[in-house]
Protein backbone atom coordinates (compact mmCIF):
# COMPACT_ATOMS: atom_id res chain seq x y z
CA UNK A 1 0.00 0.00 0.00
CA UNK A 2 1.16 3.51 -0.87
CA UNK A 3 -0.79 4.81 2.06
CA UNK A 4 -2.30 3.51 5.07
CA UNK A 5 -6.24 3.66 4.84
CA UNK A 6 -7.61 5.09 8.73
CA UNK A 7 -10.97 5.18 9.85
CA UNK A 8 -11.68 7.60 12.68
CA UNK A 9 -14.01 6.15 15.62
CA UNK A 10 -15.55 9.12 18.00
CA UNK A 11 -15.13 13.00 15.97
CA UNK A 12 -15.47 14.93 19.39
CA UNK A 13 -12.79 16.92 20.84
CA UNK A 14 -9.71 14.45 20.60
CA UNK A 15 -10.97 12.75 17.20
CA UNK A 16 -11.45 15.94 15.44
CA UNK A 17 -8.14 17.00 15.83
CA UNK A 18 -6.60 13.33 14.45
CA UNK A 19 -8.87 14.18 11.62
CA UNK A 20 -7.79 17.91 11.40
CA UNK A 21 -3.65 16.36 11.62
CA UNK A 22 -4.85 14.17 8.32
CA UNK A 23 -6.62 16.67 5.95
CA UNK A 24 -3.70 18.83 7.02
CA UNK A 25 -1.45 16.48 5.45
CA UNK A 26 0.60 16.15 8.72
CA UNK A 27 0.45 12.59 8.96
CA UNK A 28 2.90 11.62 5.34
CA UNK A 29 1.97 8.51 5.21
CA UNK A 30 -1.70 8.09 6.13
CA UNK A 31 -4.87 9.03 4.69
CA UNK A 32 -8.46 9.11 6.36
CA UNK A 33 -11.04 7.40 4.43
CA UNK A 34 -13.92 6.65 7.32
CA UNK A 35 -15.28 8.64 10.60
CA UNK A 36 -17.85 7.48 12.97
CA UNK A 37 -20.05 8.93 15.68
CA UNK A 38 -23.28 8.58 17.09
CA UNK A 39 -23.92 12.12 17.15
CA UNK A 40 -24.76 13.60 13.83
CA UNK A 41 -23.99 16.78 14.44
CA UNK A 42 -20.37 15.86 15.60
CA UNK A 43 -20.30 14.33 12.23
CA UNK A 44 -21.43 17.07 10.60
CA UNK A 45 -19.22 19.60 12.70
CA UNK A 46 -16.50 17.43 11.73
CA UNK A 47 -16.98 17.13 7.80
CA UNK A 48 -17.56 21.20 7.86
CA UNK A 49 -14.11 21.64 9.60
CA UNK A 50 -11.78 19.09 7.71
CA UNK A 51 -13.99 18.49 4.48
CA UNK A 52 -12.54 14.89 2.47
CA UNK A 53 -13.12 12.96 0.79
CA UNK A 54 -14.36 10.12 3.27
CA UNK A 55 -17.41 8.27 4.44
CA UNK A 56 -19.21 8.70 7.66
CA UNK A 57 -20.43 6.03 9.87
CA UNK A 58 -23.32 6.15 12.67
CA UNK A 59 -21.65 3.91 14.66
CA UNK A 60 -18.18 2.71 15.42
CA UNK A 61 -19.18 -1.31 14.57
CA UNK A 62 -20.43 -0.19 11.35
CA UNK A 63 -17.58 1.58 10.39
CA UNK A 64 -15.44 -1.80 11.56
CA UNK A 65 -17.88 -4.20 9.61
CA UNK A 66 -18.01 -2.04 6.53
CA UNK A 67 -15.02 0.72 5.80
CA UNK A 68 -12.17 0.36 3.53
CA UNK A 69 -9.81 0.80 5.89
CA UNK A 70 -6.17 -0.55 7.38
CA UNK A 71 -6.37 1.14 10.84
CA UNK A 72 -9.01 2.01 13.00
CA UNK A 73 -8.06 5.48 15.68
CA UNK A 74 -10.58 5.24 18.92
CA UNK A 75 -11.44 8.28 20.49
CA UNK A 76 -14.26 7.94 22.33
CA UNK A 77 -15.81 7.60 26.18
CA UNK A 78 -13.32 5.33 28.30
CA UNK A 79 -15.73 2.20 28.77
CA UNK A 80 -15.64 1.48 24.86
CA UNK A 81 -12.16 1.61 24.47
CA UNK A 82 -11.35 -2.21 24.79
CA UNK A 83 -14.65 -3.21 23.01
CA UNK A 84 -14.08 -1.62 19.73
CA UNK A 85 -10.20 -2.41 19.86
CA UNK A 86 -11.29 -6.29 20.34
CA UNK A 87 -13.75 -5.69 17.90
CA UNK A 88 -11.31 -4.18 14.68
CA UNK A 89 -8.26 -6.17 16.14
CA UNK A 90 -10.47 -9.20 15.33
CA UNK A 91 -11.68 -8.04 12.10
CA UNK A 92 -7.49 -7.70 11.38
CA UNK A 93 -7.41 -3.72 11.93
CA UNK A 94 -4.54 -2.40 13.03
CA UNK A 95 -5.24 0.22 15.93
CA UNK A 96 -4.19 3.74 17.94
CA UNK A 97 -6.49 3.71 21.05
CA UNK A 98 -6.88 6.87 23.13
CA UNK A 99 -5.90 6.99 26.69
CA UNK A 100 -6.68 5.75 28.99
CA UNK A 101 -6.37 1.97 27.33
CA UNK A 102 -9.77 1.22 29.47
CA UNK A 103 -11.24 2.00 33.22
CA UNK A 104 -10.97 -1.21 34.81
CA UNK A 105 -7.77 -3.72 34.54
CA UNK A 106 -10.40 -6.58 33.15
CA UNK A 107 -11.43 -5.18 30.46
CA UNK A 108 -7.66 -3.88 29.02
CA UNK A 109 -6.21 -7.69 29.53
CA UNK A 110 -9.00 -8.79 27.27
CA UNK A 111 -7.86 -6.19 24.85
CA UNK A 112 -4.06 -7.04 25.04
CA UNK A 113 -5.31 -10.87 24.59
CA UNK A 114 -7.14 -9.66 21.60
CA UNK A 115 -3.70 -7.55 20.43
CA UNK A 116 -1.32 -10.82 21.15
CA UNK A 117 -3.84 -12.99 18.99
CA UNK A 118 -4.55 -10.61 15.95
CA UNK A 119 -0.55 -9.90 15.04
CA UNK A 120 -1.73 -6.64 13.99
CA UNK A 121 -0.06 -3.41 15.41
CA UNK A 122 -1.34 -1.67 18.89
CA UNK A 123 -0.67 1.39 19.97
CA UNK A 124 -1.45 3.79 22.60
CA UNK A 125 -1.95 7.28 21.87
CA UNK A 126 1.01 8.05 24.72
CA UNK A 127 1.35 11.34 22.76
CA UNK A 128 4.17 12.70 25.97
CA UNK A 129 6.69 10.01 24.81
CA UNK A 130 7.61 11.78 22.72
CA UNK A 131 8.50 15.02 24.80
CA UNK A 132 12.41 15.12 24.21
CA UNK A 133 12.46 16.13 28.06
CA UNK A 134 10.88 12.68 29.38
CA UNK A 135 13.00 11.21 26.65
CA UNK A 136 16.46 12.30 28.60
CA UNK A 137 14.26 11.47 31.83
CA UNK A 138 13.87 8.18 30.96
CA UNK A 139 17.02 7.59 29.31
CA UNK A 140 18.95 8.99 32.46
CA UNK A 141 17.01 6.78 34.78
CA UNK A 142 17.15 3.69 32.98
CA UNK A 143 20.77 3.68 32.11
CA UNK A 144 21.73 3.89 35.85
CA UNK A 145 22.91 7.36 35.39
CA UNK A 146 21.10 8.78 38.78
CA UNK A 147 21.66 5.15 40.46
CA UNK A 148 19.30 3.43 42.42
CA UNK A 149 15.60 5.22 42.58
CA UNK A 150 15.38 6.73 46.22
CA UNK A 151 12.23 8.91 45.89
CA UNK A 152 10.20 9.98 43.05
CA UNK A 153 7.40 13.18 43.45
CA UNK A 154 5.05 14.61 41.05
CA UNK A 155 2.71 17.51 40.94
CA UNK A 156 0.23 17.64 38.39
CA UNK A 157 -1.73 20.25 39.11
CA UNK A 158 -2.61 22.50 35.98
CA UNK A 159 -5.67 20.77 35.14
CA UNK A 160 -7.71 23.69 36.20
CA UNK A 161 -11.22 22.89 34.66
CA UNK A 162 -14.80 24.72 35.84
CA UNK A 163 -18.12 23.16 36.29
CA UNK A 164 -18.87 24.14 32.82
CA UNK A 165 -16.44 21.80 31.13
CA UNK A 166 -18.29 18.94 33.35
CA UNK A 167 -21.12 20.19 32.48
CA UNK A 168 -20.29 19.99 28.79
CA UNK A 169 -20.76 16.38 28.05
CA UNK A 170 -23.17 13.83 29.86
CA UNK A 171 -20.43 11.10 30.33
CA UNK A 172 -17.97 13.52 31.88
CA UNK A 173 -17.22 12.55 35.85
CA UNK A 174 -20.06 10.02 36.09
CA UNK A 175 -18.71 6.45 37.18
CA UNK A 176 -21.26 5.57 34.24
CA UNK A 177 -20.38 7.67 31.71
CA UNK A 178 -16.14 7.80 32.38
CA UNK A 179 -15.38 5.58 35.09
CA UNK A 180 -13.20 8.39 36.63
CA UNK A 181 -12.31 12.03 36.95
CA UNK A 182 -9.10 13.69 37.00
CA UNK A 183 -6.78 10.20 37.22
CA UNK A 184 -8.83 8.66 34.12
CA UNK A 185 -9.25 11.90 31.88
CA UNK A 186 -6.48 13.88 33.07
CA UNK A 187 -3.38 12.42 34.32
CA UNK A 188 -2.87 8.86 32.40
CA UNK A 189 -0.17 10.38 30.53
CA UNK A 190 1.90 11.32 34.03
CA UNK A 191 1.16 7.89 35.19
CA UNK A 192 2.41 6.09 32.05
CA UNK A 193 5.40 8.72 32.10
CA UNK A 194 6.09 7.57 35.71
CA UNK A 195 5.69 3.92 34.92
CA UNK A 196 8.00 4.16 31.80
CA UNK A 197 10.67 6.38 33.80
CA UNK A 198 10.87 4.95 36.88
CA UNK A 199 8.86 1.23 36.65
CA UNK A 200 5.80 0.45 38.12
CA UNK A 201 5.30 0.60 42.34
CA UNK A 202 4.02 -2.39 44.19
CA UNK A 203 2.01 -0.41 46.73
CA UNK A 204 -0.38 2.38 46.54
CA UNK A 205 -2.03 4.49 49.53
CA UNK A 206 -4.42 7.15 47.90
CA UNK A 207 -6.34 10.05 49.46
CA UNK A 208 -9.16 10.43 46.49
CA UNK A 209 -11.84 13.45 47.14
CA UNK A 210 -15.20 12.90 45.17
CA UNK A 211 -16.85 15.85 44.29
CA UNK A 212 -14.45 17.99 46.61
CA UNK A 213 -14.44 21.14 44.85
CA UNK A 214 -16.77 20.25 41.53
CA UNK A 215 -20.37 19.33 41.16
CA UNK A 216 -19.30 15.94 40.17
CA UNK A 217 -19.29 12.25 41.13
CA UNK A 218 -16.04 11.26 40.52
CA UNK A 219 -12.58 11.89 41.89
CA UNK A 220 -11.32 15.77 41.38
CA UNK A 221 -8.36 15.79 44.08
CA UNK A 222 -5.99 13.52 44.79
CA UNK A 223 -2.94 12.49 46.67
CA UNK A 224 -1.23 9.37 46.65
CA UNK A 225 1.67 7.59 48.12
CA UNK A 226 3.32 4.86 46.56
CA UNK A 227 6.29 2.30 47.53
CA UNK A 228 8.67 0.38 45.13
CA UNK A 229 10.26 -3.13 45.09
CA UNK A 230 13.83 -1.62 46.13
CA UNK A 231 11.81 0.44 49.42
CA UNK A 232 11.76 4.01 47.45
CA UNK A 233 8.99 5.68 48.23
CA UNK A 234 7.29 8.58 46.15
CA UNK A 235 3.89 10.97 46.17
CA UNK A 236 1.20 11.74 43.66
CA UNK A 237 -0.43 14.72 43.72
CA UNK A 238 -2.89 16.01 41.43
CA UNK A 239 -6.27 17.40 41.20
CA UNK A 240 -8.72 19.63 38.66
CA UNK A 241 -9.26 23.10 41.26
CA UNK A 242 -5.86 24.45 41.29
CA UNK A 243 -4.69 27.54 39.85
CA UNK A 244 -2.30 28.39 39.25
CA UNK A 245 -1.38 25.36 38.84
CA UNK A 246 1.82 23.21 39.00
CA UNK A 247 3.61 20.59 37.04
CA UNK A 248 7.11 19.35 38.86
CA UNK A 249 8.25 15.91 38.37
CA UNK A 250 11.76 14.66 40.11
CA UNK A 251 13.28 11.99 40.64
CA UNK A 252 15.99 11.43 43.09
CA UNK A 253 18.57 8.63 43.21
CA UNK A 254 21.58 7.46 44.67
CA UNK A 255 23.90 9.12 42.40
CA UNK A 256 21.74 12.29 41.65
CA UNK A 257 18.50 14.10 41.21
CA UNK A 258 16.26 14.91 37.92
CA UNK A 259 13.57 17.82 38.35
CA UNK A 260 11.46 18.54 35.02
CA UNK A 261 9.14 21.63 35.50
CA UNK A 262 8.51 24.93 33.24
CA UNK A 263 9.96 22.75 30.36
CA UNK A 264 13.32 22.73 31.83
CA UNK A 265 15.09 20.14 32.76
CA UNK A 266 17.93 20.06 35.91
CA UNK A 267 20.00 17.48 36.04
CA UNK A 268 22.22 16.84 39.45
CA UNK A 269 24.89 14.44 39.68
CA UNK A 270 26.40 13.42 42.71
CA UNK A 271 30.28 13.02 42.73
CA UNK A 272 29.81 9.55 45.14
CA UNK A 273 26.97 7.20 46.23
CA UNK A 274 24.71 9.02 48.33
CA UNK A 275 24.14 6.65 51.01
CA UNK A 276 27.99 5.84 50.77
CA UNK A 277 28.36 9.28 51.80
CA UNK A 278 25.95 9.41 54.56
CA UNK A 279 27.27 6.51 56.44
CA UNK A 280 30.85 7.86 56.37
CA UNK A 281 31.32 11.59 56.15
CA UNK A 282 32.79 12.91 59.06
CA UNK A 283 31.22 16.01 59.10
CA UNK A 284 27.74 16.09 60.54
CA UNK A 285 26.54 18.74 58.40
CA UNK A 286 28.18 18.13 55.03
CA UNK A 287 26.69 17.21 51.67
CA UNK A 288 28.20 15.55 49.00
CA UNK A 289 29.56 17.58 45.91
CA UNK A 290 27.64 17.50 42.78
CA UNK A 291 27.28 18.86 39.61
CA UNK A 292 23.97 20.98 37.81
CA UNK A 293 23.24 20.28 33.99
CA UNK A 294 19.98 22.51 33.00
CA UNK A 295 18.60 21.16 29.60
CA UNK A 296 15.84 23.03 27.96
CA UNK A 297 13.34 22.59 26.21
CA UNK A 298 14.62 21.76 22.74
CA UNK A 299 14.51 19.16 19.39
CA UNK A 300 11.54 17.96 18.34
CA UNK A 301 8.24 17.06 20.25
CA UNK A 302 5.83 15.92 17.23
CA UNK A 303 3.38 14.76 20.22
CA UNK A 304 -0.08 13.57 18.73
CA UNK A 305 1.04 13.93 15.03
CA UNK A 306 4.85 11.63 16.01
CA UNK A 307 3.17 8.66 17.45
CA UNK A 308 0.46 8.86 13.92
CA UNK A 309 3.53 9.26 11.91
CA UNK A 310 5.19 6.33 13.77
CA UNK A 311 2.09 4.10 13.72
CA UNK A 312 1.74 4.65 10.01
CA UNK A 313 5.47 4.41 8.76
CA UNK A 314 5.48 0.87 11.45
CA UNK A 315 2.21 -0.63 9.18
CA UNK A 316 4.21 0.04 6.16
CA UNK A 317 7.41 -1.52 7.70
CA UNK A 318 9.12 1.70 7.78
CA UNK A 319 10.20 2.34 11.04
CA UNK A 320 9.63 0.03 14.41
CA UNK A 321 6.49 0.75 16.70
CA UNK A 322 7.08 3.07 19.62
CA UNK A 323 4.66 2.29 22.10
CA UNK A 324 3.60 -1.13 22.36
CA UNK A 325 -0.18 -0.62 23.10
CA UNK A 326 -0.56 -3.38 25.79
CA UNK A 327 1.41 -0.92 28.09
CA UNK A 328 -1.35 0.78 28.62
CA UNK A 329 -2.40 -1.77 31.28
CA UNK A 330 -0.06 -0.35 33.66
CA UNK A 331 -1.27 3.02 33.45
CA UNK A 332 -4.80 1.53 34.39
CA UNK A 333 -3.80 -0.59 37.25
CA UNK A 334 -2.13 2.64 38.78
CA UNK A 335 -5.64 4.55 38.13
CA UNK A 336 -7.71 1.59 39.76
CA UNK A 337 -5.23 0.77 42.75
CA UNK A 338 -5.58 4.81 43.84
CA UNK A 339 -9.11 4.19 43.53
CA UNK A 340 -9.38 0.88 44.88
CA UNK A 341 -7.30 2.06 47.60
CA UNK A 342 -9.26 5.27 48.12
CA UNK A 343 -12.30 2.97 48.43
CA UNK A 344 -11.52 0.64 50.71
CA UNK A 345 -9.02 3.02 53.35
CA UNK A 346 -5.97 0.96 53.06
CA UNK A 347 -2.84 0.11 51.38
CA UNK A 348 -3.19 -2.18 47.78
CA UNK A 349 -0.91 -4.27 46.44
CA UNK A 350 0.07 -4.37 43.37
CA UNK A 351 -1.02 -5.93 40.51
CA UNK A 352 -4.50 -5.49 41.92
CA UNK A 353 -7.39 -8.15 42.44
CA UNK A 354 -8.88 -7.62 39.36
CA UNK A 355 -12.64 -9.20 40.64
CA UNK A 356 -12.47 -6.87 43.58
CA UNK A 357 -12.25 -3.35 41.47
CA UNK A 358 -14.61 -4.75 39.46
CA UNK A 359 -17.44 -5.25 42.11
CA UNK A 360 -16.26 -2.02 43.36
CA UNK A 361 -16.76 -0.10 40.64
CA UNK A 362 -19.74 -1.63 39.75
CA UNK A 363 -21.58 -0.30 42.98
CA UNK A 364 -20.51 3.50 41.80
CA UNK A 365 -21.81 2.62 38.52
CA UNK A 366 -25.64 1.44 40.17
CA UNK A 367 -25.64 4.94 41.99
CA UNK A 368 -24.57 6.78 39.45
CA UNK A 369 -26.42 9.50 37.87
CA UNK A 370 -27.08 10.59 33.90
CA UNK A 371 -26.39 13.97 33.60
CA UNK A 372 -28.55 14.31 30.49
CA UNK A 373 -28.46 17.24 28.19
CA UNK A 374 -26.03 17.80 24.56
CA UNK A 375 -22.90 17.12 24.55
CA UNK A 376 -20.61 20.84 23.81
CA UNK A 377 -17.09 20.57 21.79
CA UNK A 378 -14.57 22.24 23.53
CA UNK A 379 -11.08 23.48 21.45
CA UNK A 380 -8.71 21.38 23.51
CA UNK A 381 -6.21 23.38 20.93
CA UNK A 382 -4.16 24.78 24.29
CA UNK A 383 -4.51 21.82 27.04
CA UNK A 384 -1.44 20.43 27.82
CA UNK A 385 -0.97 17.38 26.42
CA UNK A 386 -3.86 17.74 24.24
CA UNK A 387 -6.28 16.42 27.16
CA UNK A 388 -10.05 15.52 26.66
Amino acid sequence: MDKVKFGIIGVGNMGSMHLSFFQSGKVRNGVVTAIADLNEKKLEAARKNSPGDYRCFQSGDELIDGADVDAVIIAVPHYSHPPLAIRALRKGLHVVCEKPAGVYTKQVKEMNAAAEQSGRLFTMMYNQRTNPLYIRMHDLVQSGAIGAIRRVNWIITNWFRTQYYYDSGSWRATWKGEGGGVLLNQCPHQLDLLQWICGMPNKVHAFCHFGKWHNIETEDDVTAYLEFANGATGAFITSTADAPGTNRFEVLGSRGKIVCEKDTLTVGRLHEDLQEFLRTAKDGFAEPAHTEEIVLQGGENPQHVGILNNFADAVLGLQPLYVDGREGLRCVELMDAMLLSAWQGRTVSLPIDDDLYFAELQKRIAASKDKGGEDILIDNSMSYGGTK
